[in-house]
């Protein structure tokens, strides 16, 4: 027995020996580069590809079945001229017998100098589509069968699909490599240099280390990056589920969608792509850019369909400004432009390829807290839907900064401060002149392409908003915008104890814009809109107004100038600011009264009832041919207008005594019974600003009272001297004469 197993010992030694010296031959005796023509025409036959091998093939037979490729092309056969592919270097060695139970054992696979060349011609079709396809060929001519074709065999239901291949890699490395893809028709090109990529062992259901490095770039629109990519991958391809664990990207970015500034960014996560559930996951989100920071977690549902997204996304506090200047974005200018420097955001997270929809928003921006809803609902078109209510929002420190022609503005300040100054408070200067000088911009307000652009359904409920200086209360906004045609339904609010609601649309469609709207107001005090504007109030009171008007033009100006429509307007419990129109009756009843004022006329308030009248807007002028004015004792008509142009005015107004027994400031105007029921005229020209300060006493109507007062007095002389002692048709015709 032991010359036995001594004797099989001998022989296996020598099979051993054997299959090492046939190995040794094979590998030494054999060189593969002399069949290249035929490895290549194999290629050509089996896998329709166009297979250059420039340099030499190395290879090794056991135990490592060993190949390594140098200088060498691929193209398609049906491109032959065109390769996609050129590699410097492929290095791969594979264990022989592991190979008869399905199980790929490799050592390090290298790949260097990998270069390819992907492009899609100007009717769409890629210069390595066809690859791994049989060649095709020319169906030689045969006679008719006899007999039917044969049917296929049936394949066997109970058979078991065959097991995929058990990968054991112990690395992968590609350096030095690069992907380039253009695409003729629509020129686009995309590239990725400097490609370098290793790995840990590739084992199926265990953690690999992977780690990537690129360069990418892109000329549509021109944009440059460098990342860099690690993470640990898991895989099991007959669950169909891929991971990606301790995600780690990083990198910098630079281009004209940056315009010229370079973003900085990082991201951390956990990535799985679970095909058999049809599921994306990127959990555990840590994304960093410039200034930002987020967290947060996202899901991909229905990949096979139309794909769903949901999940959840906060942003800490940051400084929106710095961060969208660091990406290149051009904010326009701002009343104030310290806005923009605190911005906090989390939302729920909702979405498919064309929609993305923020549910339970939470938003913080500058001293401003909102909450509510903001979708894109096509994200192509941008088309803008907002739900929110806030707490407040000072909207002026967000508008476009008053830019109004310098010389027509300065021109006109001018001209006021003159009237002014000449108009004095006594009433007794001479009537101030009608203002000349135009008191609006010409300067461009709307920027009619963007209009034309916007798709916006928006509302908005606030609990303070600020605008035109405005602290508006319980501030109630809906706003759509589609296709330049752009509707305010609703601005309401409360203000200074009074409401006030205003609907407008902008027609931005027409190379001239058209512009209506309407106003009401119920008791807001008039002073607070003129303050509010700047302007020093010339009459005080809580205002009742309805407007509709229209106009068309994309400055104050054209705006101004082609305003049309009708308004009515009441004030009440209100005050003439500096006018006083009793010492303007005054001087006119000591005219009269052919008596001196003894003392000098003083200025002081006039507060009335009420003040009322009717608007018609022409071209921007607004005919007011109806003023009444209920002040205790008097009553006041007027008739005139009011050019919105140039903010002047032009009133005859009569004020009617209706018999108040209160002293006359000055015994030289004491009211008799004569003067009770005249109509005192005056005349009110000037600018705005004036308010009653402009009216002085109409002499050409003062002089019509007092010949009517004559006219009276001697009709009294008669009738006292004649008596009963002629026919009343005598004493007609005398009164007449004398009145004539």
């Amino acid at each position: 027995m032991k010359a036995f197993g001594k004797i099989l010992g001998l022989v296996m030694l020598g099979l051993l020996l054997i299959v090492i010296g046939l190995g040794f031959a094979l590998t030494h005796l054999f060189d593969p580069n002399d069949y290249k023509d035929e490895i290549q025409q194999l290629a050509r036959d089996k896998a329709n590809l166009e297979l250059q091998l420039k340099g030499d093939i190395g290879w090794s037979l056991f135990p490592w079945l060993g190949l390594e490729l140098t200088d060498a092309t691929l193209a398609s056969a049906e491109t032959p001229d065109q390769p996609f592919a050129n590699l410097r270097l492929l290095g791969l060695s594979v264990r022989v017998l592991p190979l008869l139970r399905r199980e790929v054992q490799m050592s390090d696979i290298r790949v260097d100098g990998l270069d390819l060349t992907l492009q899609r011609d100007d009717k769409g079709r890629g210069n390595w589509e066809g690859v791994g396809q049989p060649a095709k060929r020319e169906a030689a001519p045969t006679a008719a069968p006899a007999q039917p074709p044969a049917q296929p065999p049936v394949a066997d239901e109970t058979a078991q699909p065959g097991q995929p291949l058990k990968l054991d890699i112990d690395s992968l490395t590609i350096s030095n490599s690069r992907v380039d893809y253009q695409d003729a028709k629509s020129g686009q090109q995309f590239s990725a240099e400097g490609i370098e990529l290793s790995t840990g062992a590739i084992r199926e259901g265990a953690d690999i280390p992977v780690k990537l490095l690129a360069f990418l770039g892109s000329n549509q629109p021109v944009l440059r990056a460098k990342t860099e990519l690690q993470g640990l991958l898991r895989f099991d391809r007959t669950l169909k589920r891929y991971q990606l664990q301790d995600l780690k990207l990083a990198g910098e970015a630079s281009g004209e969608p940056l315009g010229g500034k370079t973003l900085t960014f990082a991201s951390q996560g956990q990535l799985l792509l679970d095909q058999s559930a049809q599921v994306a996951e990127w959990t555990g989100i840590k994304l960093s850019a410039n200034q930002l920071r987020a967290l947060g977690e996202l899901k991909l549902r229905d990949l096979d369909k139309t794909a769903q997204l949901e999940g959840n996304l906060s942003l800490a506090q940051f400084n929106l400004r710095e961060f969208l200047d660091g990406i290149g974005i051009v904010l326009p200018a701002m009343r104030d432009n310290t806005t923009l420097s605190r911005f906090e955001m989390s939302t729920r997270l909702a979405g498919t390829p064309t929609s993305i929809n923020l549910n339970d928003l939470s938003l913080k921006l500058d001293d401003s807290t909102f909450s509510g809803n903001l979708a894109l609902s096509d994200i192509a078109k941008q088309a803008l839907r907002l739900q929110l209510k806030g707490d407040k929002l000072d909207l002026d420190r967000y508008l476009p900064p008053e830019n109004k022609d310098a010389n027509a503005g300065a021109a006109r300040q001018n001209e006021v401060k003159q009237a002014v100054a000449a108009a004095g408070n006594s009433g007794t200067t001479p009537l101030p002149g009608a203002p000349t000088q135009q008191a609006w911009s010409s300067t461009p307000l709307l920027p009619l392409e963007t209009l034309r652009k916007l798709d916006i359904e928006a509302a908005i409920g606030l609990g303070q908003l600020t605008l035109s200086k405005l602290p508006i209360e319980d501030a109630r906004i809906a706003l759509t915008a589609k296709g330049g045609l752009i509707n305010l339904k609703e601005l309401r609010g409360d203000l200074h104890g009074g409401e006030f609601a205003v609907r407008s649309q902008l027609d931005a469609r027409p190379a001239i814009p058209l512009l209506t709207a309407s106003k009401q107001v119920k008791r807001i005090p008039l002073e607070k809109l003129l303050e509010a504007r700047g302007e020093k109030a010339p009459v005080r009171g809580l205002l009742d107004l309805n407007a509709d008007v229209r106009t068309q033009g994309n400055s104050e100006k054209a705006w101004v100038d082609a305003l049309n429509g009708n308004a009515s307007f009441s004030l009440s419990d209100g005050v003439l600011v500096d006018a006083n129109l009793e010492q303007q009756l005054c001087q006119g009843i000591a005219t009269l009264n052919r008596k001196s004022l003894s003392g000098e006329p003083r200025g002081k308030d006039t507060p009335f009832e009420e003040l009322h009248g009717n608007l018609k807007f022409t071209n921007g002028v607004a005919s007011n041919p109806d003023l009444k004015a209920r002040i205790p004792g008097l009553t006041v008509n007027g008739d005139g207008a009011v050019d919105l142009r140039v903010l002047g005015m032009d009133y005859r107004v009569g004020i009617v005594i209706e018999g108040d027994k209160t002293a006359m400031p000055d015994p030289a105007c004491q009211v008799n019974e004569r003067y009770v029921g005249l109509e005192w005229p005056l005349r009110c020209r000037g600018p705005l600003e004036l308010g009653a300060k402009a009216c002085r006493l109409d002499k050409d109507g003062l002089g019509k009272i007092a010949a009517k007062l004559a006219g009276n007095k001697l009709e009294q002389k008669i009738e006292e001297k004649l008596g009963d002692k002629v026919s009343p048709e005598l004493k007609d015709a005398l009164k007449g004469l004398f009145n004539r």
